[in-house]
């Protein structure tokens, strides 16, 4: 009988030093589950580094291993994506290569799979264990943030380390917008999905890529692409202005009428036309990035670009 493949989809991104250190974790992990078959396949994000050489290296050396390598940098989800769309396997799952998510968990997923008969075993990490102070507090408001907001649930601490069936990857496939955010993705799809809870580690080797700036703009991507509240608020802050504006027009035009004083108060007056017009430019704002999203969707740009598979690769050897 034919054994069952588990796809193992690894984005990477200057992670030459982590590389080995995954492989030689995931090489446990196989031989501890004999009775599947497994490919690894590594996605190189438009690296500067040696991240290409190693996933080159290994797959001269073992069958099982692939990778797909970008033309230039297209970021995480893109590379998700790649790898989704490139898995061959009856089931398939993403993991980060800096062993953040645990390669032992994989056999837990798949017995849960076939014993419980999930959809999908995801991860949720219920620590910050090496998240700095303000990366904890800012993760622990966007989810309650989003929570609220988004008609999609978003589980707190949810991370992209999830085992699903073809079908689940199948369904993500098939969503081809432009501005990704995985993690809503999933959840937007449905299907019967576990969560199993375990302790973030940290870092293996190397530091991360994702910095406060590109944390807040993945945020964003998340509000935008699984919720129009914000353009709701921005509405409502609209009319609750525009009502106020009417309020202060007649008591002015009292106040003139029965006092004659219409030049005194300027500086206040100045201080409410800055604060209102910070108003508008934050509501404006908002609506600018609604449709900065509409014109990137309708430019049909492809999501990535390929510059070389496992394919191209020659003198590859069977492990």
């Amino acid at each position: 009988m034919k054994k069952e493949l588990i796809s193992v989809v690894v984005p990477c991104f200057n992670e030459e030093e982590n590389i080995p250190l995954f492989y030689r974790e995931m090489t446990k992990v196989m031989e501890d589950m004999h009775y599947v078959s497994f490919e690894i396949i590594f996605i190189d994000d438009g690296s500067k580094d040696h991240t290409l050489l190693q996933a080159q290296k290994l797959a001269k050396e073992d069958s099982r291993v692939r990778y797909v390598s970008f033309s230039r940098n297209f970021g995480k989800e893109a590379a998700m994506l790649a790898g989704l769309e490139t898995a061959k396997g009856d089931y398939v799952t993403t993991m980060d290569v800096d062993l953040q998510d645990p390669p032992i968990l994989l056999e837990e997923m798949y017995r849960s799979i076939q014993e419980e008969g999930y959809d999908c075993v995801a991860a949720r990490s219920v620590s910050r264990r090496g998240y700095s102070f303000l990366r904890k507090l800012f993760t622990k408001w966007f989810y309650k943030i989003i929570a609220k907001i988004s008609s999609t649930e978003m589980v707190a601490g949810a991370r992209d380390f999830r085992l699903m069936k073809r079908k689940m990857v199948d369904a993500i496939c098939s969503m081809k917008e432009y501005n990704r955010y995985s993690k809503g993705i999933f959840s937007f799809v449905g299907f019967q999905t576990k969560w199993i809870e375990y302790e973030n580690t940290e870092r293996v080797a190397g530091t991360s890529k994702f910095n406060f700036p590109k944390l807040f703009a993945y945020a964003m991507e998340g509000i935008v692409g699984f919720s129009t509240t914000p353009l709701l608020i921005s509405a409502i802050i609209g009319i609750f202005f525009c009502f106020f504006s009417f309020i202060a027009i007649a008591v002015i035009i009292v106040k003139t009428l029965v006092w004659g004083d219409s030049v005194s108060g300027w500086p206040s007056m100045i201080c409410i036309m800055f604060f209102l017009c910070g108003i508008q430019l934050f509501c404006t704002g908002i609506m600018g990035e609604y449709m900065a999203k509409m014109y990137l969707e309708t430019k049909k740009r492809p999501i990535y670009i390929v510059a070389e598979t496992e394919e191209d690769l020659p003198g590859k050897i069977d492990k």
